[in-house]
């Protein structure tokens, strides 16, 4: 597979994911607009970790996490495309946005409907794994 098609798929994947956690605030927003219509498996925010905090405090607390998330993934895919900071600023900035969403869906567990939980886990674990572990993809594949 050329070069360029796997720098492409890259920065869809990142991106992506990055605004797929637009799903829980838009959720949130929902249950407050209009709390009587079906969210097709998505419930309000809640978390084992933080049972004794006010609906509203943990709403903005996962809306909180889930925004760091989006601004994440979103920068490290536009950094890896060389439109936001050149270099290897997307590397981190990946890692820390799949830390990020790991620890929000482990502390709102059960809040999302379990194909999305899945799906986002996996992202999250193909980032680190290749970041971390892998150190994939090298600069010099790209010319950088």
């Amino acid at each position: 597979m050329p070069a360029q098609t796997i720098r492409l798929i890259i920065v869809i994947v990142l991106f992506l994911h990055g605004i797929a956690h637009i799903g829980p605030i838009a959720t949130y927003m929902w249950i407050r607009l209009r709390p009587a219509d079906s969210t097709g498996g998505w419930i309000a925010a809640r978390s084992w970790l933080l049972p004794s905090l006010p609906p509203a405090t943990v709403t903005a607390v996962a809306t909180f996490i889930w925004t760091l998330c989006i601004i994440g993934f979103v920068a490290a895919a536009l950094s890896f495309w060389g439109f936001l900071i050149p270099g290897d600023v997307w590397r981190p900035m990946a890692v820390a946005s799949a830390m990020v969403s790991i620890l929000g869906i482990v502390a709102f567990f059960g809040t999302w409907p379990a194909f999305n939980t899945i799906a986002a886990l996996a992202v999250n674990a193909a980032v680190l794994g290749t970041q971390l572990w892998l150190h994939w993809p090298p600069q010099v594949m790209f010319g950088r």
